[in-house]
């Protein structure tokens, strides 16, 4: 009989909030993930493809019934670096116990169940999302098992069945049934083309499940049918002999809460990596708010700014495999032109459209750092990747798109410090040569020394009501007259930000790549503002928020971010905030210890902590996850960086040597680059003026209000740009505009520079 219903009720995904993730290793593409107390999504073959919502269980005897996860009483039982997990639910009268065990040689994840309990049944849910969304999907029951497909993805849940449903979600499902009837009553064969929803109930207190995936459900049978006969214990010893063999770092240091911190993020790194796509690792296997709506993209995407964090955790645990391995990736996905997608799915698909400077910049640091390591030649086979990345830096910087939240178009402390150490590092390693190499560091000097200019404000209200001088601001519109105007706030509506109020940590990007000191008058006076106006202290520890008026976050009420919000507090920048604390010699650990317990039941660190009230209905808790992605991937990445920096006694990964020793003694520019986004109004007297243009020009100039004129035709630089060379001598002032051959046109527009 078929379901009754409607097939197109939207879809929505389980709660980005994890207790903990898995996978068998091995040749097995499975990814599991548990969320109060149950299998959330299931992500299979490859980590950027989730192909279910939940698997949940109802307990249920005459004139009694409840649903685990929304009794909500559990604990979890899982250890670091281990394929199995066990959850054990307690509620009135009976205790319920899973055991989770991925299968390493099939796509299959067994699940263990007893149920205690005088005259209980246990009955599965299942909600499939094959093909990345609820949509379409078709449902039936045959031969004691639950199957769902559409297209060429589908899945089966096998085990002791003695009968099953397959309905519409919100109209037929199992959930229904009890909730209209206090029982199972319905048997519907089948669900067709929908959001559909499976429900079985199981013979026996005591027994074993498998969810198996595959292209056709005949596959997905014969794939669960082996697990089952093999056996459950048999696979779990397997399953943990494959995660025995993987090279797990010897962490130092004897503080326990800590410890335990690093092993539960160097056990999520590992799970996050993807085995068809060697070197991927996405963003998180969760959709922040999924509960909400149906995202086919949620955070199960790479990025390349949060893979290269990753790589360098790696790299600082001296994992060099692993860190190669994310190199070769990032090279056979990055673009001709040089730059990487803002995101893509695992197999190099992008996915959205927008251009951050930085996820250029983050690849070449990477490279450069595995160079001075001595793990990497620069006229090997990344080369080209590097001189590609440096390529696209060196066009069409230094104002970047987006920043790095993906958010506002500008200049910002974060990407130019970033910018600036792969433009100068590339060529103090080698990567460049010959006149790519002088032109690289003209650049990256001459951007270095404008960081200021750029993005440090004085005299402002915020400065004046602490007692400053000045402060670095976060994000800066690019234009001849500095930090000025306002700021459209992303995810706020109508609201904008004065530049001198739109404060944010990324300036501490500029110690921790060494370009200032950590004692810097100006990063100390702006470190000051950030301390008032954007920590959080809660009951779990030291927080911050990314900068006022954030609208990325839960309502005031608790209601999901739906497209606008309030931004709440980010472990990731904790960390950012300690590794500062370790440069300038204070202690860092109030920092990691902060990380480590703004977590949930699994010490997975989540991306937004809740710093408000509490709203216990929510599970809404002052320091602990909200809604949005756990775990966040570059947040253990970060934890990890500073866990060893400070016991190993060293400075941040991501620095380099040569960089650091160029900016410390203050390499000051021969030349100012000038562009059109970032116009140079006045030079030193030691100073010549290179101007430039991405396609060629011819320059028309005079001097001290056009007299002399002439026509200089731009001549070709590097990295496809064309400029023009002067040298102002014992001139005052040049003149100029620009013709354009190609298209025959003149710029229509005078500029001028002085000098002195």
């Amino acid at each position: 009989m078929e379901a009754f219903g409607k097939p197109g009720i939207p879809p929505t995904w389980a709660s980005s909030a994890k207790d903990w993730i898995g996978t068998a290793l091995g040749r097995s593409r499975v990814w599991y993930t548990l969320g109060r107390g149950i299998v959330n999504e299931v992500y299979w073959p490859a980590t950027g493809r989730p192909q279910m919502r939940d698997l949940g269980f109802i307990v249920a005897k005459r004139g009694f019934w409840a649903e685990v996860k929304r009794v909500n009483r559990y604990r979890l039982e899982a250890t670091p670096l281990f394929p199995t997990v066990r959850v054990v639910h307690e509620g009135e009268e009976y205790r319920l116990t899973l055991e989770l065990v991925p299968d390493p040689q099939r796509d299959v994840l067994l699940i263990g169940y007893t149920l205690e309990g005088e005259g209980f049944r246990l009955y599965p849910l299942l909600a499939p999302h094959l093909g990345g969304t609820g949509y379409g999907n078709t449902a039936w029951v045959k031969e004691g098992a639950l199957l769902a497909a559409t297209g060429s993805e589908a899945l089966a849940l096998l085990g002791p069945f003695l009968r099953g449903s397959a309905g519409y979600v919100g109209f037929s499902d199992g959930w229904q049934d009890f909730a209209q009837n206090g029982a199972m009553t319905w048997t519907f064969a089948r669900a067709a083309d929908g959001n559909v929803a499976l429900m079985g109930e199981l013979e026996g207190k005591k027994g074993v499940m498998a969810l198996a995936f595959a292209t056709t459900p005949e596959g997905a049978l014969t794939l669960g049918r082996s697990a089952l006969g093999e056996g459950l214990e048999t696979i779990q010893e397997k399953a943990s002999a494959t995660w025995s063999e993987i090279a797990s770092p010897q962490f130092p240091g004897e503080d326990e809460e800590l410890l335990r911190e690093a092993q539960v993020s160097y056990h999520v790194l590992k799970v996050h990596e993807d085995r068809t796509y060697p070197g991927a690792l996405v963003a998180s296997l969760s959709v922040p708010w999924g509960n909400t709506r149906d995202d086919p993209g949620g955070y199960h995407l790479v990025w390349s700014r949060d893979l290269v964090e990753v790589a360098f955790a790696y790299l600082a645990l001296g994992q060099f495999a692993e860190t190669r391995g994310i190199l070769t990736y990032l090279a056979a996905v990055q673009a001709e032109d040089g730059h990487w997608a803002q995101n893509f799915y695992p197999d190099g698909r992008a996915y959205w459209q927008g251009v951050q400077m930085d996820e250029a910049a983050l690849p070449v640091l990477l490279a450069l750092k595995f160079r001075e390591l001595g793990q990497l030649s620069p006229n090997g086979p990344l080369r080209q990747m590097v001189r590609r990345a440096v390529g696209f830096l060196a066009r069409e910087g230094p104002v970047s798109p987006q920043d790095r939240w993906e958010e506002s178009p500008g200049l910002s402390p974060f990407t130019l410090a970033v910018s600036v150490a792969a433009l100068s590092g590339a060529a103090l390693y080698g990567f460049l040569q010959g006149e790519e190499a002088e032109y690289a560091l003209s650049l990256s000097d001459c951007w270095n020394v404008r960081i200021e200019e750029w993005g440090y404000v004085k005299g402002s209200g915020l400065d004046r009501a602490v007692g400053v001088e000045g402060h670095y601001v976060r994000l800066s519109p690019s234009g001849p007259l500095g930090p000025r105007g306002r700021v459209q706030v992303a995810n706020r509506a109508g609201v904008a930000v004065d530049v001198a109020e739109l404060l944010g940590l990324e300036f501490l990007w500029l110690v921790r790549l060494g370009l200032p000191r950590p004692q810097d008058p100006r990063i100390v006076s702006t470190l000051a503002l950030v301390d008032r106006h954007l920590r959080v202290d809660l009951p779990t520890g030291i927080f911050y928020r990314r900068y006022p008026e954030d609208g990325y976050g839960e309502h005031g009420d608790g209601s999901a971010f739906d497209g606008t919000g309030q931004g709440r507090a980010w472990p990731l920048l904790t960390g950012e905030r300690g590794m500062y604390a370790l440069l300038s010699g204070e202690d860092p650990c109030p920092y990691l210890r902060s990380m480590a317990r703004g977590t949930g039941r699994g010490r997975l660190i989540p991306e937004q902590v809740w710093d408000a009230d509490p709203i216990p209905e929510k599970g809404l808790l002052p320091g602990r996850p909200t809604g949005s992605a756990q775990p966040l991937l570059w947040a253990h990445a970060e934890y990890l960086k500073l866990y060893t920096a400070y016991h190993q006694r060293t400075g941040p990964v991501e620095r380099l040597g040569r960089v650091m020793e160029r900016y410390e003694r203050g390499s000051s520019p021969q030349v100012r680059h000038w562009r059109r986004e970032v116009p140079v109004l006045r030079l030193s007297p030691t100073e010549r003026l290179l101007v430039e243009c991405r396609k060629p020009f011819r320059l028309h100039l005079g001097w001290e209000g056009w007299k002399d004129p002439e026509d200089v035709e731009a001549e070709p630089l590097p990295f496809g740009l064309y400029g023009v060379l002067l040298d102002l001598e014992d001139h005052s002032e040049v003149n100029f505009t620009f013709f354009y051959p190609d298209e025959n046109r003149w710029e229509g527009r005078d500029y001028q520079v002085r000098r002195g």
